[in-house]
């Protein structure tokens, strides 16, 4: 055999070996010790690179967990992370709830029958635009504490917390050193927010947070994120969008470099421009943590957002929660997200041999670019070519080849040689997720309705000469507190203004049973004030105020010591104001609907529903209706577009708050759809009641729709890298002209549906992309006919960016590109 000839087929079997060896990697066997060392947790002896994904339990319903699960698996995922929910669990002091969506044994079993690690995330405060953080609020009225300090109460209870979690556990055999999932676990979180905030209190604090862990004995390794004091032997970490460029680092030698939260998009609140995150920026950042920190561990944060249900969303958070994850809230895979971060985990796994146990080199390239290089004494070798300008395509000399690198992009070469990804280059499909209705309730002979009582001062329970504090007093019983007072009105002005400063979310305003204005804050702006005029009668005057809470709040220092409701309370009649801040107060906690369960089919029974419409339009209403499940298994959702603000139960369970009527800055509702879990419902007969706060809600409008993915779409151009699957497949070993090393449209449709059309198909010049496309300049005739050949009634299918796979080249010297879109169907 010639010598050039030789020394490339030795490459050859070097990467195929390589590849066996990643695919070994992939392969878990329980049990057995995890430590650690500067560049990874060992796990049974071995160094790992992991990738994690953050998925809740209680955001979802263990009927969705397995699937959920195994898509993470499918997207490359090794670790499943969660949070502990301590408010969940112990919603009173010494009750314990692991039943249902808590049954957090259940949930990690799950994990170890899908053959994935998991990792534990105690906390007990977890933040997690959680109500209260995560924290019960029975801690409130314990004596003398203070949360997340040294002091004796909060750590007594959350000690015994921890030490119920970990137990519990134990008792499962769920830790890896049991042969269970549990490799890591994390204790407080990210307390160096706040810790300067509690002085001396503080440091001693983590030290013995830290301590408290570690004797609890898990036999796995304990982390701290955002503590980069973290006390030995916790491991500190990173929680940001940027840890490649943000975290300062391992504190200590022996430490490896971990990333407990790679956020995947942005926590969306009511009234807020909704913000993402691109799958090109997560990948970007991903492949910088690991070149440049000898990043070993990354957690995505959230890998599935799922649904805040009941009132478990933290203040002004909605409902829906990360719904732009690689999963979107109903458990749908979101693309490109999850392929394009599919293909880099596949990357990473090909070369993380290379990665683990050789040695880092940097090598500059540019004003605005350099080189990762990781090298084996065996001659493995593995490269990361980063291009740091935002908006410049650049050319760069490495090991005397030229390299194309796309503007903010990282080019990954698994030998050293050929470019198996670039994060900018997104060769994985696009899809599209559309509502289809399915039920209406039109009709006003389907709905029944109730109106809420407007309490007056004789009939509430709590008597104060002072305004309360809400979260104090309702206990987080209830969103809202009914504050009460009656005066005697002698002036002739017919006039009179009232103004109100609150606190709290939200205010409705009643002068003698009757509505006369709203006002609300913001996530923003912790205080909002009413303002208006009012109709007073010459005598004795009832003015109801309900003040209302979307959520506590989750975070912070000294959060015992947060307050809520109203706090100033004025009437200027005439020249004179009056206040009435400091007089005699009626409370009371909660709705009547609410303390009486009239959202269950028992509590339904215990009031008298009318008509709809029967009481006239006006606020505080409750509407009663049933509808049937939709056949097949897609996703089943609710539409509240025609609402106002409230919150919705099916079957006695609630699906979460919504508030339509709060609309971002573009003009839009935060959030029109709810899921509603196949779990909660019945084949025929569910039962949906609305409780309404506002009174300009069209319950006819609402309706049942069922989500689906309906549309593909794929888009390379000739610069794109060959699938990242022809690396792990004989294609790696074959000739480069072979079709598996060049760019192709790869579709897929979602089970039990095959491509039922091509939409758009253009070989040549295409305008635009998958988001928004058109024939170019250059397009070749063949292009629609090829597509259909390839991929009609088909699940799958692939088509390469090839010419001689069209036909002939359109245009001879110009780069092309290849765009194909297609509708999915049954």
């Amino acid at each position: 055999m010639p010598r050039k000839a030789a020394v490339k087929m030795r490459c050859r079997l070097l990467l195929w070996f390589a590849v066996l060896s990643a695919a070994a990697v992939l392969t878990v066997v329980w049990g057995g010790s995890v430590t650690y060392d500067s560049r990874s947790l060992i796990v049974n002896g071995q160094r790992k690179i992991l990738f994690s994904g953050s998925i809740h339990y209680p955001r979802s319903t263990p009927e969705m967990w397995p699937s959920l699960i195994s898509k993470a698996k499918e997207g490359g995922i090794d670790v499943i992370e969660t949070y502990v929910f301590w408010n969940q669990h112990e919603p009173k002091q010494g009750q314990y709830d692991f039943s249902g969506r808590l049954d957090i044994v259940r949930f990690f079993r799950e994990v170890q029958a899908l053959g994935l690690y998991a990792c534990l995330r105690i906390g007990p405060f977890i933040e997690s635009e959680w109500n209260y953080g995560g924290l019960p609020f029975w801690l409130h009225d314990v004596p003398d504490i203070v949360y997340r300090s040294d002091n004796g109460p909060f750590k007594f209870y959350m000690q015994n917390f921890t030490m119920k979690i970990v137990n519990l556990m134990k008792s499962e055999k769920l830790y890896a050193s049991q042969g269970g999932p549990i490799i890591l676990s994390q204790i407080e979180n990210e307390y160096q927010n706040v810790e300067h905030a509690f002085h001396e209190k503080g440091p001693p604090y983590v030290r013995w947070a830290a301590k408290m862990a570690v004797d609890l004995q898990t036999g796995v390794p304990w982390v701290m994120c955002k503590q980069d004091d973290a006390p030995d032997p916790v491991i500190n970490a990173c929680n940001g969008m940027k840890c490649g460029q943000t975290f300062v680092g391992p504190n200590k030698p022996n430490k490896p470099a971990l990333w407990t939260e790679n956020w995947t998009s942005v926590y969306e609140v009511y009234g807020e421009t909704k913000r993402g995150r691109s799958a090109e920026d997560l990948a970007f950042h991903v492949a910088l943590f690991i070149a440049k920190k000898n990043g070993s561990f990354i957690n995505y944060y959230m890998y599935h957002g799922g649904t805040n249900f009941g009132r478990t969303s933290s203040a002004y958070v909605l409902t829906a929660y990360y719904d732009q994850a690689p999963l979107d809230e109903y458990g749908l895979i979101r693309q490109p997200k999850w392929g394009h971060l599919k293909e880099l985990h596949t990357v990473i796994k090909l070369c993380s041999d290379t990665l683990l146990h050789g040695a880092q080199y940097t090598y500059f390239l540019g004003q605005q670019q350099e080189a990762y290089v990781f090298k084996r004494p065996s001659g493995q070798c593995a490269a990361f070519l980063v291009n740091y300008y935002k908006r410049r395509d650049v050319n760069v000399l490495f090991q005397n080849i030229y390299y194309e690198l796309a503007a903010n992009s990282i080019s990954i070469l698994p030998d050293c040689k050929k470019v198996a990804f670039n994060t900018a280059k997104v060769s994985t499909q696009f899809n599209t997720r559309s509502v289809q209705t399915r039920a209406t309730f039109s009709s006003t002979q389907q709905w029944s309705e109730y109106r809420e009582g407007i309490p007056s001062f004789g009939g509430t329970p709590l008597k104060a000469n002072m305004l309360l504090e809400q979260m104090g007093t309702t206990k987080d019983e209830s969103d809202y507190l009914w504050y009460t007072f009656r005066f005697k009105h002698n002036s002739s002005n017919d006039q009179p203004v009232i103004r109100v400063d609150s606190v709290a979310h939200v205010l409705h305003a009643f002068v003698n049973g009757k509505y006369i204005g709203s006002a609300h804050g913001s996530h923003q702006n912790g205080s909002f004030s009413l303002s208006n005029q009012i109709p007073l009668n010459s005598g004795v005057n009832q003015i109801s105020l309900l003040s209302v809470m979307v959520g506590l709040p989750d975070g912070g220092p000294y959060l015992e010591h947060r307050v809520a409701g109203l706090r100033d309370v004025k009437i200027q009649d005439g020249g004179k104001s009056r206040d009435f801040s400091q007089y005699p107060w009626g409370h009371q906690v909660g709705l009547t609907g609410e303390k009486l369960n009239i959202y269950t089919s028992s509590g339904s029974q215990r009031v008298q529903w009318g008509e709809l419409g029967s009481h006239g339009r006006g606020p505080l209403t409750w509407y009663k209706t049933y509808f049937d499940a939709p056949p097949g298994n897609d996703p089943v959702v609710l539409f509240f577009g025609s609402m106002g603000k409230g919150e919705a139960w099916v079957n006695g369970q609630s699906i979460g708050r919504y508030w339509v009527s709060y609309l971002t800055p573009s003009g839009e509702p935060s959030q029109t759809w709810y899921n509603v879990p196949r779990a909660f419902l019945n084949p025929k007969g569910n039962l949906l009641v609305v409780q309404e706060e506002e009174s300009g809600g069209k319950p006819l409008e609402i309706s049942v729709g069922s989500v689906s993915i309906t549309k593909v779409c794929g888009h390379v151009t000739d610069s794109h890298p060959p699938p990242v699957n022809s690396w792990t497949t004989e294609d790696a070993v074959r000739d480069e002209s072979h079709h598996g090393k060049i760019p192709k449209v790869q579709l897929r449709c979602p089970p039990r549906t095959n491509i039922s059309k091509i939409s758009f198909a253009s070989f040549g010049t295409p305008e635009g992309g998958c988001q928004s496309y058109a024939i170019g300049g250059c397009h070749s005739p063949n292009s629609l006919p090829v597509a259909k050949k390839a991929c009609l009634g088909k699940n799958m299918c692939s088509i390469p960016h090839s010419i001689k796979g069209f036909g002939d080249d359109p245009c001879p010297g110009t780069p092309k590109a290849l765009v194909v879109a297609a509708q999915c169907g049954r």
